[in-house]
């Protein structure tokens, strides 16, 4: 009696507690898969596409809006379609790699009629000592997500060709899992049927 007893635990189909804890790790499995797959489209693939740039809030100046690790997506934008209100990263000085990302509140014109553009960030009291030149505007503020400015940080300066692939091949194999064990599933069901 113990044996067959055994042998019909072992072939026993699990229980209605067994289902729902799998349910609910397989509804939370697809969020995150769901929310690391947007948030690739979104930070990795858009910007590649459009041949935008990418840039990590580091400083308060752009508080509430825009703290510090907010991940900006800028886009290379004309300077005449430039308003007031829009919020452009420039070089602080022409030709060098540092960037500012500050909202323009004023737009003038030199007597060449050059456009210049004053900018402030929204946390700070005054606006910034010296007008942009368009020479300097890398692009206007396209879309900004919030926290992940901070994990690509992580990354550091020389692994950004590294750090991408590695996610994404990462992404890939869980979805390729999650697949493989759906299918799995499937058929030993159809088999007990």
């Amino acid at each position: 009696m113990t044996e067959s007893s055994e042998t019909h635990d072992r072939g026993a189909p699990p229980t209605t507690g067994k289902k729902i804890l799998r349910g609910v790790l397989r509804g939370i499995s697809a969020v995150v898969l769901s929310i690391t797959v947007v948030l690739a489209f979104a930070a990795v693939i858009i910007p590649t596409v459009t041949g935008s740039q990418t840039y990590t809030v580091l400083t308060h100046s752009m508080e509430p809006a825009f703290p510090p690790g907010t991940y900006l997506v800028v886009r290379p934008t004309p300077e005449a379609d430039l308003k007031i209100g829009d919020v452009i990263t420039y070089q602080l000085k022409s030709g060098r790699p540092e960037v500012v990302t500050h909202r323009i509140v004023e737009i003038s014109a030199t007597g060449d009629g050059e456009r210049r553009f004053t900018t402030k960030g929204d946390n700070n009291a005054a606006a910034d000592p010296e007008q942009v030149r368009p020479v300097q505007i890398r692009g206007a503020l396209w879309y900004a997500i919030p926290y992940l400015g901070w994990v690509t940080g992580l990354r550091g300066e020389g692994a950004s060709s590294i750090w991408i692939p590695v996610v994404a091949g990462i992404v890939f194999l869980y979805a390729l899992y999650m697949v493989v064990a759906w299918i799995v599933e499937r058929r030993k069901n159809k088999q007990s049927s």
